[in-house]
Parts: C-alpha cells; structure tokens; sequence
C-alpha cells in the first residue's frame, strides 16, 4: 500500500463562519406561529438576549412575513420556508419564501386591510426586499441588527 500526502490550505485570514437555519413550514397559521416561535429559539440560541428590544423585533417581523406568505402566498399543497441567517455584523438576515411570485408584496400606510404589516417591518429593520425565487416564487426578506441605529 502506497502512501499518499494530502496537501491543505490554510486561509492566512480566519474565515468567519455565517450561522443559518431553514425550515419548511406549512402554509397555515400553525405554520406561521411555529416560524415565529423557532425564529425566537433560534436567535436565543446564537446569543442574542430573548428579552431585548431586538430579539422581539425579530419575533414581529418574522410573524408578518410569515403571515403574508400564508395569507398572499399560498398555494394549494405547497408550503413557505423560513430562512434565517446571522451575519457577520451582527445582523439578522430573515428570508420567508414562498410559491407565489406574481404577487408582490407592497407597503401601505393607509389604514385598510392589507399592507401594514410591511410598514411595521419597515419600522423594526434596517431594510427589506423582495427578491425572484425560480421558478415561480419570491423571497421576501429584511434585515435586523442585534443593536438598533440611530436615524
């Protein structure tokens, strides 16, 4: 038996590790609380204080996002999925997707039925977005930091 060596690279900068969950839930109301609770386990888990300002900021947008997906995006048979990722800078990158892509998600200060919701996650963030999600969906997502700015 021969014996091989195995040459490694060793980064002359530590690589910084990007801490993720996902998880597909259905799209029902249990499903859009269950995101909420995990989201709030999740963040709790990585450090962030269960009972501060923004860790409950978290919580509510996750609620929102998770809520239009059931409520605007559902689909017969198909489900969302909740995507979290704590990034570098101590922010909180939320991704909820969902099936449907043709309908996008707008914010509405006018106190009618729908579009509130995104002005209060418009409010908590430091921003948000929609992105395509092929073949036919989209990604709405925002992003919270463990410390709030200032304006």
């Amino acid at each position: 038996m021969k014996s091989e060596s195995v040459q490694t690279f060793v980064p002359q900068q530590p690589v910084t590790s990007l801490r993720q969950f996902s998880q597909l839930l259905s799209a029902t109301r249990r499903g859009a609380r269950l995101a909420r609770l995990l989201t709030m386990e999740q963040i709790v888990e990585w450090g962030w204080p269960r009972d501060s300002e923004r860790a409950e900021a978290a919580e509510v947008v996750v609620a929102e996002l998770a809520t239009n997906a059931v409520v605007h995006g559902r689909l017969a048979g198909r489900g969302f999925r909740l995507g979290l990722m704590l990034l570098p800078d101590a922010r909180l990158r939320i991704e909820v997707t969902d099936p449907r892509g043709d309908l996008l998600p707008a914010a509405s200060p006018v106190a009618d039925e729908g579009g509130r919701g995104l002005v209060i996650v418009d409010a908590l963030t430091d921003g948000w977005g929609v992105l395509p999600y092929p073949p036919s969906g989209k990604t709405v997502w925002a992003e919270v930091a463990l410390v709030r700015r200032r304006a």
